[in-house]
């Protein structure tokens, strides 16, 4: 097949005035390509070029070689050449030779189009007649040898990979940035393209656009553009549009972050392009780093980080493909010491090992497993793999050359209190995994642990830690035993603790008492309102008697009601189970008493505690805790009639040394004092010592209890008790004030509304009544009850103070009438 050509020159003009023109076409080409690529093979010589060029300054001048796509979509591979100027110095004379390539089509045998570069088939003058001569091929020159191609790659060794990142990205892109290689000599700019079609896939390398050289590259359209250097500055201001390489200055001072472009130049400078025909075999895309990386670590080349990395995490991938000579060479390289390496780096070798452990002698994997080993000491951060790293993953020497090496750092790091929980955590694994010796740093990792975990639990249960806890017996031992300490200060939150986060059985036979009854408590206490029956469970997973171990009893207790207070009849049921010893012995009684105190005024369970309290602990208990105490216990006594004489001095006496007095308990004594006070049977005298004492408390709850509708019922059904209570508010008016303002008050506001209701024989029982109590109390009695009296009679009684006056009366807590009936 004969491939069609063009050929273009400059010349004195034709007959249609132009002195360029074609000279001779191929009848293959199409019309209307022609004046296309006349746009593509002009020739202007360089802007220093002399006039008129010696021979030896002609061969000087740069070579058009170009490789660029048409509108159809076909090709046209040109050489142009400067042949002179002509006789009159008006033309630059040239010649362009090309050869148009339909689409789809190649140079025979799949040459590459530049491997034509400097073939002997190009013609640097029209044929004879006007007509192409036929070519069949444009065989090689000879110059693309391997060893010029690497001596060339090596003398532009800083612009390499930078050279290949932006390569890559016009095969991928139709709209990245053309390259424009600025050199001295456009030779120069042809070894560029041979690079750069060694390491693109074939395809790739076809379809690559270029030219050597060109005047004006801002009119270029090829993907790479040669240009002198006095030709580069057109394209200042063009940034977006072109990636210039000056290889006549110094070389980029900025690394590449493109691990293809960086495995790519380092095979070129280790002298291997064979590499990259071995590399497209592999699995992957065209521009996939890991298959280059690989097969450039396995020929010895050595790369940098992000090179390593996409090596480690492609033989993850695809490591079986390899065979054991490769991969076991691909390890060795990637695990040669290394002072650039990063943390992705660490990860992705971690994830090979990984990969790998087990499934290929471990032989073949120590290296690595040592590595994931070194760098989890060495870095703070996690290391993935570490997990997978077992004793037997590292052969016998080189365990215990690791052993030697790291001891030192290991318990440093172990014993440092400034690490997080898992980093201690971590570091133990290794040391047992290498066999270093760190039993005496247990307790203190524990301590720390427990604490961490007490204070955040989520944050502080770490994949790490849990694997560590899971795998590490003596760990999680120690860690128990912590826990078991801490239970002791603060039983509900260990609780908290082991419900939120499981941290692994408890071992049995071994005793953690409180450990124990912390795990019991959130699966007894859920949703339970039997809190008795709680207790009871709680103590009997501690597995010991309470007399065995004392201090369980204090974290039962404080597990079933935490912050909170028993009720008075949880508290009886408690005490009356276990008896005062075992709570004087935890120190759990103080919840008892509060109990009691602090008990509503309703509980009935409130006094019978106070008093089995009184019984249990009284030689623990202050003197204010006994006082109030007794005070509850003297209210139970008022209720039921079993109080001595002498109420109002011993609730007044108790209270003062019971002060600061609970409300509630305070509230109780004063309402039962109160009631009896009211009530008919009261001793004499009683009623003196409350009118006498004066307290304001105590008489407020009189006045309570005297308007409570049990009082205002037996005024209402009992001619005695309204005779009673008319004689007792009407007693003593000058005593005090404060009584003064009651018992007024509860004349006016209780007893009066309550008499002028009563039927008038109620009112004349009521009226009997005080006349068998003697006196003026009948008298007086009609006075205040008649309507407008008793302003007047209170006023009277106001303005007379009381006389002493001897002798009993039945009612026990009033004087007796004057002989002449009045009020004494």
């Amino acid at each position: 097949m004969s491939l069609a050509q063009l050929h273009y020159t400059s010349a004195p003009p034709g007959p249609d005035g132009s002195g360029f023109r074609f000279t001779a076409v191929s009848p293959e080409v199409p019309p209307s390509l022609v004046r296309e690529t006349e746009q593509l093979i002009g020739y202007e010589p360089p802007r220093d070029a002399p006039p008129r060029p010696t021979e030896a300054e002609l061969a000087a001048f740069p070579e058009a070689f170009s490789h660029s796509v048409l509108s159809d979509g076909s090709r046209l591979l040109a050489r142009t050449v400067y042949t002179g100027a002509d006789y009159s110095g008006r033309w630059g004379n040239f010649h362009a030779h090309a050869v148009h390539l339909p689409a789809g089509t190649t140079l025979p045998d799949g040459a590459l189009p530049i491997t034509a570069w400097g073939s002997p088939r190009w013609a640097v003058a029209t044929p004879q007649g006007g007509v192409p001569e036929p070519l069949d091929a444009l065989p090689a020159a000879g110059r693309l040898t391997r060893d010029r191609l690497v001596a060339f790659a090596a003398s532009r060794a800083p612009w390499l990979a930078g050279f290949f990142a932006d390569l890559r990205r016009l095969a991928e892109d139709e709209a990245a940035p053309q390259i424009v290689l600025v050199e001295r000599d456009s030779t120069d700019v042809a070894w560029w393209i041979a690079l750069a079609s060694t390491v693109l896939p074939r395809e790739g390398a076809h379809r690559l656009t270029f030219t050597t050289y060109t005047r004006r590259p801002q009119l270029a359209r090829q993907q790479i553009i040669g240009v002198l250097p006095d030709d580069s500055r057109h394209l200042s201001g063009h940034d977006q549009r072109y990636r210039v390489y000056d290889c006549t200055g110094q070389g980029p001072g900025q690394a590449v972050a493109d691990a293809w472009a960086e495995a790519a130049a380092r095979i070129w400078l280790g002298g291997a392009p064979g590499l990259f025909k071995e590399a497209g075999s592999l699995p992957g895309g065209p521009f996939t780093p890991g298959p280059l990386a690989v097969t450039a670590l396995c020929a010895g080349i050595g790369l940098g980080a992000a090179g390593r990395t996409e090596a480690a995490d492609w033989a993850r991938e695809h490591g079986e493909v390899l065979g054991a000579e490769r991969l076991h060479r691909l390890v060795a390289a990637l695990c040669a010491p290394a002072p650039d390496r990063t943390e992705a780096e660490t990860a992705a070798l971690g994830g090979l090992f990984t990969m790998l452990d087990g499934r290929v002698p471990a032989a073949a994997t120590a290296p690595l497993a040592a590595l994931v080993l070194t760098e989890a000491v060495r870095s703070p951060g996690s290391v993935t793999g570490l997990d997978a790293v077992r004793p037997g993953s590292l052969t016998e020497g080189m365990g215990q050359r690791l052993a030697t090496e790291l001891a030192p750092a290991l318990r440093a790091g172990i014993a440092d209190a400034g690490q997080d929980t898992a980093r201690p955590v971590q570091l133990l694994r290794i040391a047992a995994v290498l066999g270093v010796d760190c039993s005496d740093l247990l307790p203190d990792v524990a301590r720390r642990l427990s604490t961490a975990l007490l204070a955040d639990p989520d944050t502080a249960r770490t994949t790490a830690v849990r694997r560590a806890l899971e795998e590490d017996v003596a760990l999680r031992t120690a860690l128990f035993g912590k826990l078991d300490e801490l239970a002791v200060g603060d039983p509900p939150a260990v609780a908290r603790l082991l419900a939120r986060i499981p941290l692994g059985p408890l071992e049995e036979g071994r005793v953690l008492p409180h450990l124990r009854m912390c795990a019991e408590a959130s699966r007894v206490t859920a949703g339970r309102s039997d809190r008795v029956t709680a207790l009871n469970a709680v103590l009997r997973a501690a597995g010991i008697s309470l007399y065995a171990e004392p201090l369980i009893m204090r974290t039962a207790v404080h597990l079933v009601w935490d912050d909170g207070t028993p009720t008075a009849g949880e508290a009886r049921l408690t005490l009356g189970e276990t008896g005062p010893v075992p709570h004087r012995t935890a120190g759990t009684w103080p919840l008892l008493v509060r109990a009691a105190l602090e008990g509503p005024a309703d509980d009935p369970d409130v006094p019978d505690l106070a008093g089995e309290l009184l019984a249990g602990f009284s030689e623990d208990l202050a003197a204010r805790e006994r006082a109030a105490l007794l005070l509850l216990e003297f209210a139970r006594d008022l209720r039921n009639g079993s109080a001595g004489p002498g109420w109002t001095d011993r609730a007044l006496s108790l209270r003062k040394v019971a002060e600061p007095v609970e409300p509630t308990v305070l509230g109780r004594v004063f309402e039962a004092l109160a009631h009896r006070l009211l009530a008919g049977d009261r001793p004499g005298g009683e009623l003196d010592a409350l009118i006498h004492g004066g307290d304001p408390g105590l008489l407020a709850a009189y006045a309570r209890a005297a308007r409570s509708e049990r009082v205002r019922s037996r005024l209402r059904t009992s001619p005695d008790g309204a005779a009673d209570c008319f004689v007792a508010w009407s007693s003593h008016p000058q005593a005090n004030d404060a009584w003064h303002a009651t018992r007024t008050e509860l004349l006016d506001s209780v007893l009066r509304p309550v008499v002028r209701e009563l039927p008038a024989d109620d009112v004349a029982s009521v009226e009997g009544c005080l006349e068998r109590m003697g006196g003026r109390w009948a008298e007086e009695f009609r006075a205040w009850n008649r309507p407008g009296a008793f302003g007047r009679l209170g006023r009277r009684l106001a303005g007379r103070g009381r006389r002493g006056a001897a002798g009993g009366h039945r009612w026990g807590d009033v004087e007796p009438p004057r002989k002449d009936g009045g009020l004494s």
